[in-house]
């Protein structure tokens, strides 16, 4: 297989994974939410729950590095206002995405939150950074 190829599978898959992975976690936190669960995070940091997190740090350790490629492969300068701006995005996003794994972490082990609203609020934060990636990907020159 060509390489341009491959790396465009593979970057495809990672943010397939990324995207199914947080939405399985929202599936279960409405499913809890809706059945009357006093406490939804610690729930999501079960074993099970714990390989979903873990997928979702891979592919979003795998996506920079892949992209790369892809933009070196392509020829396209990295100084395009596209790719800068999901860059900016992509590195707030995983910040915040890590951010929330230790609050949801910290929620797991008993220690509450000053603002517990605020995790809720970082979730939403990293959801509308990867879509809007995934906006200014499809939207690229070709």
């Amino acid at each position: 297989m060509e390489t341009f190829s491959a790396l465009k599978l593979l970057h495809g898959v990672s943010t397939l994974l990324l995207f199914v992975s947080a939405l399985a976690l929202l599936v279960v936190v409405i499913r809890r939410w809706r059945a009357g669960a006093t406490c939804l995070a610690g729930g999501l940091m079960r074993r099970p729950w714990s390989f979903v997190w873990a997928l979702m740090g891979l592919c979003l350790l795998a996506l920079p590095v892949s992209g790369w490629f892809l933009v070196h492969l392509a020829g396209w300068s990295l100084g395009q206002t596209w790719l800068l701006g999901g860059s900016s995005l992509y590195l707030l996003g995983s910040l915040s995405w890590l951010w929330l794994v230790v609050r949801l972490n910290r929620l797991r082990l008993g220690r509450m939150a000053k603002h517990p609203g605020f995790t809720v609020v970082l979730a939403a934060f990293c959801a509308i950074c990867f879509i809007a990636i995934a906006g200014l990907m499809g939207a690229k020159p070709m």
